[in-house]
């Protein structure tokens, strides 16, 4: 089980078949949330009234928005989430700061991602800034913990991935690889850790290893902003050529 507060997680939370089981309002906050109660007792989960005081025990906030789902962990085997021939998806390698990690599945989740990975040595999942940080977007795609890195890309590229690792030493540019289409194929996104990027010996793991161009001053991107220019490169460029090719065939003009 874990912890998901706050109303948009947990209006989340509840839209999930079988995640929810217990839901916790505090006082002061029945009128409020009274949508949300609704909602439990749709699915089933009878509300359970509880002090303010006792409501911000629970929380991980320093304001609490009054409202706590106890939910079931979600996670998934590999196999799971790469079944039915992803387009896009992200791996994380050890990546350590709760906020980060849950902010590259609120990306890969905006982007149209259809899975995210973190690798063994990465932070848990169930962490309350984690969940905090993904804003409810935890229980919209698959997502794997403590994946083993070589293995699992290895697999990616036998269902038909290419693996790109972004890295701000990379020796293609991002710009370069989306006027060329190569963000159009299938692809897995693999970041590294905040501190130290990628290690070489996971850099090689990549088919191609791609930069972010930077065209200001700024020495580099942080982990969670550079997943953001990459999935959305690659979901922009794959939504782009698959309009074309199906505008194509429906106005009978070479693509």
């Amino acid at each position: 089980m874990f912890l998901a507060e706050g109303r948009q997680a947990v209006r989340e939370a509840l839209a999930a078949a079988g995640v929810v089981a217990a839901l916790f309002v505090g006082g002061s906050s029945v009128e409020r949330h009274g949508d949300l109660i609704q909602s439990a007792r749709a699915v089933g989960v009878e509300p359970r009234l509880l002090s303010d005081q006792d409501i911000a025990g629970l929380s991980d906030t320093v304001t609490p928005q009054g409202v706590v789902a106890v939910c079931r962990v979600i996670d998934v085997s590999l196999d799971q989430a790469l079944a039915g021939d992803p387009r896009l998806v992200v791996c994380c390698a050890q990546v350590r700061d709760p906020g980060n990690a849950g902010t590259v599945i609120r990306c890969a989740d905006a982007f149209g991602a259809d899975a995210v990975l973190l690798s063994e040595g990465s932070v848990d999942l169930y962490n309350a800034k984690t969940v905090r940080a993904t804003v409810g977007s935890l229980f919209h795609l698959p997502l794997v913990q403590g994946v083993e890195l070589a293995t699992t890309l290895a697999e990616c590229r036998r269902r038909g991935l290419q693996v790109l690792a972004a890295d701000g030493a990379g020796a293609v540019d991002l710009d370069e690889l989306k006027g060329s289409g190569g963000l159009a194929r299938p692809t897995v996104w693999l970041m590294g850790n905040e501190a130290w990027g990628l290690p070489a010996e996971d850099a090689r793991l990549a088919d191609q290893v791609v930069r972010v161009p930077i065209y200001g001053a700024a020495e580099s991107l942080n982990l969670s902003t550079a997943a953001a220019v990459c999935l959305y490169a690659t979901a922009a460029e794959q939504r782009h050529r698959s309009t074309g090719q199906s505008g194509a065939a429906t106005t009978g003009q070479p693509s």
